[in-house]
């Protein structure tokens, strides 16, 4: 159990590491990413970049 959170700590790390780089190629700006303010602050809804890079992960994951 404690082996699969620390996979996920660093899976999110390395995510939030690469998303710079990731919005440079245009992801976060694809259509079907939701941008909306509310009150003041500004949410963002990434729903195809998600679909995308889980269809990537799960091809790699395929071939190892």
């Amino acid at each position: 159990m404690i082996r699969w959170l620390i996979v996920v700590f660093l899976i999110l790390v390395l995510i939030n590491g690469v998303t710079p780089w990731l919005q440079k190629l245009g992801f976060g700006r694809l259509p079907g990413d939701l941008r909306f303010r509310i009150f003041g602050k500004e949410f963002f809804i990434p729903l195809t970049t998600t679909i995308i890079l889980s269809m990537v992960a799960a091809a790699i994951a395929r071939f190892l």
